[in-house]
């Protein structure tokens, strides 16, 4: 078995978002840095991410940061204090990449390219002399009682260092390589792992429109979707654009959506949810059986289903006007107020049943992790060995898409990667070990 003679200081596993910017920052202080993937190149995930644009990050302020970060996101306070999402921009743009804001306080790199991020970030990995080897998969993560030893490659070469930056992704796109490699490691340093499921991922549905693919294709524009729970109370509401799918309800809004949909049907036994989609958030039921009303007495002759195509999308307002028993063929002399009223509320919560969402392996997110109640915030290291530190997604911390989840990347990248150097070159001892009676085992 080939073992390695030099000790790294830091050695770093995935080159994602989170292991790149953990190299950078581990390097930055002065620490000798490997950093293994076991794919053929590094960045692969950025390269995708943001429609392949790269959403490196979001203007938004720290409070509204944690607010979409549903998945633990107060575990961030610490971490955003040292490496906030201006920090960030300020990173990228020192790198010579020019960044735009637009919608919803997301930042682009202003070529629209994600290439252009992904290759000045690896540019400056290797100005700051961090060494790489691809190709190299991680068999293990060897231990003692109670530090960090290195890490066995499945070639069987032993590889020594002072501090594992475990930054390996969760199991969400595994075609980037993200396929839960860190789970069985962490495991066996004795952390906890609590249930991995899907977020920010297509919601399924089983309504007969649905399955009969009546509203397949369509796209809505600034709608509030409304989840409820079984008991009828209010889980969450989101706004954005979706689209209806072959299986349900796609889009930014409803992969939002997708968190609390996971959460919730877990709370009770994987029950049915009722969505609820407000097709004009901006008007009152009251302002859209008036308007509608006033439209259809404008031209008393013509039919409701023509009147009324341009004021909801075509495909949808027939459905609507089936639900609410109204005949598309009807004139404004034979409308019911009852069923004016019943098509108008529909308008504002039009019904869809939620069954769950798409599977783990089509998610763009992993709920679920590494406990971070065994970690510490504000160093990212492990509270049961000393030396070992997690980053990015394998940590139980999720958020929406918009440039939050590579927010959380960077920002637990930069402070894994800041205090594992510190440790190893001796500068400061940050392991904080987690007391007996905290847990629970």
């Amino acid at each position: 078995m080939k073992r390695t003679m030099k000790q790294w200081d830091v050695l770093i596993i995935g080159g994602g978002p989170a292991g790149l910017m953990a190299s950078v920052a581990a390097a930055q202080h002065g620490a000798s840095v490997l950093l293994i993937d076991k794919g053929n190149k590094l960045g692969r995930k950025l390269m995708i991410s943001g429609g392949g644009r790269c959403n490196v990050t979001n203007a938004k302020p720290k409070e509204e940061l944690i607010k979409n970060i549903p998945g633990n996101g107060k575990f961030l306070f610490s971490a955003l204090d040292s490496f906030s999402n201006t920090d960030i921009m300020e990173f990228f743009t020192g790198l010579g990449i020019r960044l735009k804001e637009e919608d919803r306080g997301r930042m682009f790199p202003a070529s629209d390219k994600a290439k252009t991020v992904v290759e000045a970030l690896l540019s400056e990995v290797r100005k700051l002399g961090v060494s790489i080897r691809t190709n190299e998969p991680v068999e293990k993560v060897i231990y003692d009682d109670t530090s960090i030893k290195g890490v066995r490659l499945q070639s069987g070469e032993i590889i020594e260092a002072k501090a594992v930056i475990v930054a390996s992704g969760g199991a969400s796109v595994p075609a980037t390589g993200s396929t839960g490699d860190g789970y069985p490691w962490a495991r066996a340093a004795g952390h906890m792992i609590t249930a991995l499921f899907p977020t920010e991922v297509p919601l399924t549905a089983n309504d007969a429109y649905i399955k009969e693919n009546r509203l397949q294709g369509l796209s809505l524009r600034n709608v509030a979707l409304t989840l409820f729970n079984p008991k009828n109370k209010k889980v969450s509401t989101e706004e954005g654009d979706i689209v209806f799918t072959h299986q349900g309800v796609s889009g930014p809004a409803a992969l939002r959506t997708s968190h609390y949909v996971s959460v919730t049907r877990r709370k009770f036994d994987n029950s049915p949810l009722l969505l609820t989609i407000d097709v004009l958030p901006d008007k009152s039921a009251d302002q859209i059986m008036k308007e509608t009303l006033e439209l259809m007495e404008n031209e008393p002759k013509k039919a409701v289903k023509n009147v009324l195509r341009t004021y909801v999308p075509e495909r949808l307002m027939k459905l609507i006007l089936e639900i609410a028993g109204i005949d598309e063929d009807i004139t404004y002399a034979h409308i019911s107020k009852e069923k004016w009223s019943r098509m108008a509320q529909l308008i504002k919560n039009f019904p869809v049943t939620i069954t769950g969402t798409l599977p783990l392996e089509q998610a763009t997110v992993t709920g679920g992790g590494v406990h971070t109640k065994e970690i510490d915030p504000k160093t990212m290291q492990s509270k049961l060995k000393r030396g070992l530190f997690f980053a990015g997604e394998v940590l139980d911390v999720h958020a929406h898409t918009g440039g939050y989840n590579i927010t959380v990347a960077f920002t637990t990248g930069h402070a894994a990667g800041t205090a594992a150097a510190r440790q190893a070159l001796g500068l400061e001892d940050s392991f904080l070990p987690l007391k007996e009676k905290k847990k629970g085992r």
